[in-house]
């Protein structure tokens, strides 16, 4: 589409995410040139933070995988530009929460439990799950979370009779919630699960040298110069019926950072995350948002999903070892276990327990990564890097015998504790239409509900939370910003129409 300069829109985009830029990325590609990304952090990339401290390879601090490839514009994205890992290298991962018979599962009294077992319960458990999310439960069971259900198919198996089985059946449930972003499967709704779509095609761990970086380079190589404007945080955004904005303004929308700066707009994509709106939502829009779109906000969930990179000397696990399993007698996602944790608040005092275990890292030989969510993670996060290193070791030493060589270095994410993330990606608590409140996030002000709007698409809104099908991936972010980009030009090819 060609704009004429002296009829460009303005457009204005908050966040410098997949989303963001992928909204930017369309309408530069349909002509659009004359906006701007404001972006509250030192850089560009959002939840994904591609960071090399332990040598020249890549670590992936958030966002760690393509989820699958058919219909998946990043995986199409990376391909043609020779960024994915070469097939059959251990760069590649077929799903996220896999487990193969290279994980060593050890329990609490330092035994390895035997490799025929742990299979049975966590093919079980896989089994349940996908028929969970292809909607085959009971229906007497619709209103129930995902654990409840999960536990009552348990408790009427064979396997429950086997003796630790159902410490492994926890353990499995731990490993959900990080798939999940939930800070625990008891709060995830049952009837909810089944509206995630699965793309078909393995799962990418890692992107070779660049790793997700580079996929955000191409990106950001497609904006003109001086689009990316970084630590810009936006403090207010003004829209129709603000008073701050006078009659006079060519431009209906005001962004207003922080240190001043305003940038008038005929339109203003807002791409922050969920986590972000439920802090600041209330003091970040001009007039305030309305009631359906505030509370789709309140009842969203938004969970943590941290990363602990422990870096040794040398490897203490075998050749063989994919991943150090931690099972214990008494869980945080067994029910007793949650219980306690919900009376006692024990994720404080025993936080360490809902790691589910440390993996070995693609092209780090002597690295491992544990995965922790929910309270426990958030609490992790407040914690000095060292002592977490200490208690990652002590877990490491009690539950393998092992002799654990030298800790290096620690590294983990901290996103809860960004004040522009607040988390980590989407969830769907108890009780909550997800569909529904997705639908009242994604609609722009004011709303095209609206019969009459002087002015439309004044504040638009994308971000993977907005996305049903595909919330909590880094595809999900990036279609919604071409979905919120695409709005725009249709908006204007419109106006371009002659009447008859």
């Amino acid at each position: 589409m060609d704009y004429h300069s002296d009829h460009q829109p303005r457009v204005v985009i908050i966040g410098a995410g997949f989303a963001g830029l992928g909204a930017a990325a369309t309408l530069v590609k349909h002509g659009v040139t004359n906006l701007v990304i404001l972006e509250a952090l030192d850089r560009a990339g959002g939840r994904v933070l591609t960071h090399k401290p332990f040598g020249a390879a890549a670590l992936e601090l958030g966002a760690t995988w393509i989820h699958g490839q058919k219909g998946n514009p990043l995986y199409k994205m990376a391909k043609e530009r020779g960024l994915l890992a070469e097939e059959g290298s251990n760069m590649v991962s077929c799903q996220p929460a896999s487990v193969t018979p290279e994980d060593y599962f050890f329990n609490e009294q330092g035994k390895q439990l035997p490799p025929s077992q742990v299979e049975k319960v966590t093919c079980f458990f896989n089994r349940l799950m996908s028929q969970i999310n292809q909607e085959d439960y009971k229906p007497e069971c619709e209103s129930w979370s995902v654990g409840e259900y999960l536990d009552s198919e348990f408790a009427l198996s064979n396997l429950s009779k086997a003796e630790g089985s159902e410490s492994i059946y926890e353990w499995c449930k731990r490993l959900e919630c990080v798939d999940e972003a939930c800070n625990s499967m008891y709060e995830f709704s049952l009837n909810q699960l089944s509206l995630y779509t699965a793309l078909d095609g393995p799962f990418y761990n890692s992107l070779g040298s660049k790793g997700y970086q580079g996929v955000l380079d191409v990106l950001i190589d497609q904006l003109p110069s001086n689009t990316l404007r970084c630590h810009k945080p936006v403090q207010c955004i003004h829209w129709e019926g603000s008073s701050s904005i006078s009659k006079e303004s060519k431009h209906p929308v005001n962004v207003v950072c922080a240190d001043g700066e305003q940038f008038p707009a005929d339109h203003a994509i807002v791409t922050v995350s969920l986590g972000c709106l439920k802090e600041r939502a209330s003091t970040l829009f001009d007039p305030p948002l309305p009631n359906g779109k505030t509370e789709a906000i309140q009842r969203l969930g938004f969970g943590t999903v941290a990363k602990i990179f422990l870096e040794f000397s040398e490897p203490f696990w075998p050749d063989d070892c994919a991943g150090i399993q931690l099972v214990w007698e008494q869980g945080p996602e067994s029910p007793k276990g949650y219980s306690d944790g919900c009376k006692k608040q024990s994720w404080r005092s025993e936080w360490f327990k809902k790691i589910g275990g440390f993996d070995c890292v693609p092209m780090h030989k002597s690295t491992l990564c544990g995965w922790i969510t929910g309270l426990a993670a958030e609490h992790m996060e407040t914690l000095p890097e060292s002592e977490v290193g200490e208690v990652c070791v002590s877990l490491l030493k009690k539950f393998t015998g092992w002799p654990v060589t030298e800790l290096r270095g620690v590294l983990r994410s901290r996103w809860h504790s960004n004040p522009y993330i607040r988390g980590s990606y989407t969830n769907v608590p108890l009780g909550v239409d997800a569909v529904k409140e997705q639908m009242a996030l994604a609609e722009p002000l004011p709303s095209t509900y609206q019969r009459k709007i002087q002015q439309p698409l004044q504040v638009l809104f994308a971000g993977e939370a907005t996305h049903p099908n595909f919330y909590t991936t880094t595809h999900g972010a990036y279609m919604s910003g071409i979905r919120e980009a695409e709005r725009l030009i249709k908006l204007y090819e419109n106006k371009a129409q002659p009447r008859l």
